[in-house]
């Protein structure tokens, strides 16, 4: 699935330079579930946005089903990430003037479905995540919790190998970040997905199969 190897990312901030990612190697197999933790500034993000191709190393390769994406036009990357490549992040990014099923409709757009599969697939979704009842309700209308489910529906939707969560209870209380995490992972076991969260929450962490620590941009085993 994914082959990190010798992946640097490093940013000129004034007249200093700043190593996010110092050499970072790892190697993801098909259906794991990891955890990426550690300190605020780590590097976390900036690697979970390497693994879904949002960003591109300085050096190095991060190579998905053996291509480089580093390598690919931005044509070929966006793509890439419309098919395969699921994002849940923190902040929800609903559209606020859409529906809960007009927001999932969103993702099956760039892939040329047409809008009545869509509707039956965005309808589908919605429902696998407990929000069934919930199609015709905008954002304002929904908790937290149900806004990061439609979040979650919508990164479902099209089906891909891989979900990428950065910090996905992060604005959410212990109860609700519990029935997240149930969906999460009910969600990925029964689709057989690729789950790689980035949390600061050492409870997730210390629930997870594997988990791995970043610290200023080096990674060890946790």
């Amino acid at each position: 699935m994914y082959e990190l190897t010798g992946v640097t990312r490093r940013y000129i901030r004034g007249k200093g330079v700043v190593d996010a990612l110092a050499g970072v190697d790892l190697t993801i197999a098909a259906g794991d579930y990891l955890v990426i933790k550690g300190p605020t500034g780590g590097g976390k993000s900036t690697l979970l946005q390497m693994l879904g191709g949002l960003d591109r190393p300085t050096s190095g390769s991060v190579l998905l089903d053996g291509v480089d994406l580093a390598k690919l036009s931005e044509a070929r990357l966006t793509r890439l990430r419309s098919e395969k490549i699921g994002f849940v992040f923190q902040s929800f990014n609903l559209i606020p003037t859409l529906t809960a099923q007009e927001n999932v409709e969103t993702a099956l757009v760039p892939l040329g479905v047409k809008p009545k599969e869509r509707r039956e697939r965005a309808a589908e979704a919605l429902t696998s995540v407990g929000l069934g009842e919930r199609l015709g309700h905008v954002p304002s209308e929904l908790s937290g919790g149900q806004q990061q489910r439609v979040a979650i529906a919508r990164a479902l939707v099209k089906k891909p190998r891989v979900l990428l969560a950065d910090e996905p209870t992060g604005n959410l209380d212990e109860s609700t970040r519990d029935e997240i995490m149930d969906v999460l992972r009910a969600r990925c076991k029964e689709d057989g997905l690729t789950f790689i969260m980035v949390t600061h929450d050492s409870h997730l962490a210390e629930h997870a199969p594997r988990a791995v620590t970043l610290r200023k941009g080096t990674l060890s085993s946790s």
